[in-house]
């Protein structure tokens, strides 16, 4: 069960560092893009900054649930 859990950390890991990526490529090699507003006056890099807040926040509560499922579906096998 725990190789099975850290698996399943490593894949949403790598979501996120895909997402994060995304960001710090486009920071680094497309700025003028980062600095559109295209809601409410705010650019786009702070957008981007909440998305990934949201994000990790996100992934964390869905590896919760699926270690959780994974842990109810051992328990009745046992």
């Amino acid at each position: 069960m725990a190789t099975r859990n850290a698996r399943i950390g490593l894949v949403l890991f790598f979501v996120y560092l895909a997402f994060y990526a995304g960001f710090v490529l486009l920071a680094a090699f497309a700025p003028a893009t980062m600095q559109r507003t295209p809601w409410a006056g705010v650019n786009l890099a702070i957008w981007y900054g909440f998305a990934l807040i949201a994000a990790a926040l996100l992934l964390a509560l869905l590896y919760g649930a699926v270690c959780r499922l994974n842990d109810d579906s051992d328990a009745d096998v046992a």
